[in-house]
């Protein structure tokens, strides 16, 4: 097989990858009703992806370094394959956290790991060109397949037959699909020999650069916070709260937050990492003061909601892509992949610490109060970026 061609076996790939992650999402109070679990345990079976994540992330994301891309990414888009399977043949809560954590650990191990494949395959297909494509299919499969996911089961669930499966088996089919195709795609990363002994993924903070270190990963919690607030909570907030109830409506808006935020990353791209961070603090803040006010009206508005969120997706996309720009900057290049496993699990904590947070809130307070109070520890939060950005 040519390079060009497994380029784009492995970005469908890893796109289908990031589609089961969150598919689900638009599907909770289906479950809820057929499973009779609260917000809060919603919040759990999410957070559950996000340890799945963390944990991979430290113990597997770098193994494709020293064993090669390809053995590393079949097993990885494998793993998908079986929360798949668990989604379908165990439709319990118990089933519902395997199948999470399992999809987490398989997002660990594939982000990385595709990521680096496909920079390799484009050089390797076209050797002069410049790396910007690579780069731009990498985000446009991360983030947009977080963001067609929820799409995809959204209107499935609306228009197609048995909402709980038939998402599932359009995604395992394409999972099996992409698991096979990978096999036959070429190795751009032979194996070392010999093999060095296994360590788990170190993760280094840049003593030259601790402050800017600390604000790029305070903004990386809060880009994806605010990514996860609306993965795992929007159903209850147009449901319960705006009266807008119904997967597609679900699927369709989580869908616009990540692809505001991937479009915002590509096309901010030219900015340099502290000018996007600079621009993001301010614009998140503001979408997350329309959707507050939006549930505060004494009517609330649907469409004040829509634009809030559009507006927040933005910002968050231009806080994680500032971020991840900062640490190349301040990171040593010996120790820029140490310094990325650190903003990545920062901003993995961002998406347990924040929802979970927002389940319990949830327990004793209205959704707006929650949402107000959400808002306003984000503003905090993007003082304090600020701040350590200003510090040199």
């Amino acid at each position: 097989m040519r390079h060009g061609a497994g380029f784009w076996i492995v970005a469908l790939g890893f796109l289908s990858v990031m589609g089961l992650s969150a598919l689900a999402s638009p599907l909770y109070p289906a479950y809820q009703q057929l499973l009779h679990f609260s917000t809060f345990t919603v919040t759990l079976v999410f957070a559950a992806y996000a340890v799945g994540v963390v944990a991979s992330l430290l113990t597997a994301g770098h193994l494709s370094d020293v064993h090669g891309r390809r053995r590393v990414l079949v097993p990885a888009v494998a793993l998908s394959v079986l929360s798949a399977v668990a989604y379908l043949a165990w439709p319990t809560l118990p089933g519902l956290y395997v199948a999470r954590l399992l999809s987490g650990f398989s997002v660990g191990m594939v982000t990385a790991t595709a990521t680096a494949w496909l920079s390799e395959l484009h050089a390797a297909h076209r050797p002069a060109a410049s790396p910007a494509r690579a780069q731009v299919v990498a985000a446009i499969a991360n983030l947009g397949g977080i963001g067609l996911g929820p799409l995809l089961g959204g209107l499935l669930a609306e228009w197609a037959p048995a909402p709980l499966v038939t998402p599932y088996v359009v995604l395992l089919v394409a999972l099996v699909l992409s698991t096979g195709a990978l096999l036959v795609v070429p190795e751009t990363r032979p194996a070392a020999v010999p093999r060095p002994r296994y360590r788990t993924q170190r993760v280094a903070v840049p003593p030259s650069g601790r402050a800017q270190f600390a604000a790029a990963a305070a903004a990386a919690f809060l880009g994806l916070g605010v990514f996860g607030l609306f993965t795992a909570l929007t159903a209850t907030f147009l449901g319960g709260t705006l009266h807008a109830a119904g997967p597609a409506h679900t699927g369709e808006l989580i869908f616009g937050v990540f692809a505001s935020g991937t479009v915002t990353q590509l096309v901010a791209s030219r900015f340099a990492p502290r000018r996007r961070m600079s621009l993001g603090m301010p614009v998140i803040v503001l979408g997350l003061a329309a959707i507050t006010v939006a549930v505060w009206l004494p009517n609330p508005s649907v469409a004040l909601f829509v634009a809030g969120a559009l507006v927040s997706g933005v910002g968050a996309g231009l806080l994680f892509s500032g971020g991840l720009g900062l640490v190349a900057q301040v990171a040593a290049p010996e120790s820029l992949a140490e310094a990325q496993a650190g903003l990545f699990l920062a901003g993995y904590l961002g998406l347990i610490v924040p929802v979970i947070g927002v389940g319990v809130a949830l327990l004793v307070l209205t959704p707006q109060v929650t949402l107000a109070l959400f808002a306003v520890l984000v503003a905090v939060g993007t003082v304090a970026t600020t701040v350590l950005l200003r510090r040199r």
